[in-house]
């Protein structure tokens, strides 16, 4: 399976020794959940993008320290690449800033929640199962970094899962766009470090609260296995 990774953002420079930029978190979790998975990366925030799509099975979105909203001209413009492919049918992953843009790019909304950042270990109750949903779970446990949220869904989406804090943690637009607010690429370290380099914008009282939580388990490697289905169209 072909995959275009859309790289959004760059790992902070002072952790990229430890952890890697944002194309090594993503090789490191397919190498280890689905290896047949053959990523090929474009950083569209200057301006590479796949040509042709049809080359690719699929698209994911990476996140990134940015808002959807946000007029930056690179931002702009892959907001009109995500409807395209849209337009064209192709199957689309949004982690993050990518679950983001697809409710920014197809007339849904996005802005600041009021809940404030979601940071560390979160579990996502699921409201619906669907057939790519294999092993099945009635919730998924996963690492989380988004101080915006998706506060209204696209005509067509479908809100399959959510929390108090997030309520929109995952969805679907159609039967090809799938959002998911979660990072099935963090390591529990990454997020850790994470947390530090962001404490002033984070605020303490919110990593207090998330540090107990990077003990537990979580469960990337199903939500890994649910996007190459959703992917493969199961």
């Amino acid at each position: 399976m072909k995959v275009a990774l859309l790289q959004c953002d760059h790992v902070a420079k002072a952790l990229q020794p430890a952890h890697g930029d944002i194309p090594d978190l993503f090789k490191t979790l397919f190498g280890r959940v689905a290896p047949e998975v053959s990523l090929d990366v474009f950083n569209v925030t200057i301006g590479e993008y796949p040509n042709p799509v049809d080359h690719y099975d699929g698209f994911i979105s990476s996140g990134a320290r940015y808002s959807v909203y946000d007029k930056e001209p690179w931002i702009l413009c892959f907001k009109e690449f995500v409807r395209d492919l849209y337009d064209h049918g192709r199957k689309f992953v949004g982690i993050c800033f990518g679950h983001q843009m697809i409710a920014e790019a197809l007339g849904g909304k996005c802005e600041k929640a009021d809940q404030g950042w979601g940071v560390g270990v979160k579990e996502v109750v699921m409201h619906k199962k669907m057939l790519w949903m294999q092993p099945e779970l009635d919730s998924y446990r996963m690492i989380v970094s988004h101080a915006d949220q998706v506060t209204k869904i696209p005509e067509n989406g479908e809100i399959l899962g959510g929390n108090s804090h997030c309520p929109c943690s995952i969805y679907t637009v159609g039967e090809n766009f799938l959002g998911i607010q979660a990072h099935p690429e963090f390591t529990l370290a990454f997020e850790k470090d994470i947390m530090k380099i962001r404490q002033d914008r984070i605020g303490q009282a919110a990593i207090d609260a998330a540090i107990p939580t990077l003990n537990e388990n979580t469960d990337e490697a199903i939500v890994t296995r649910w996007i190459i289905k959703f992917i493969q169209g199961v």
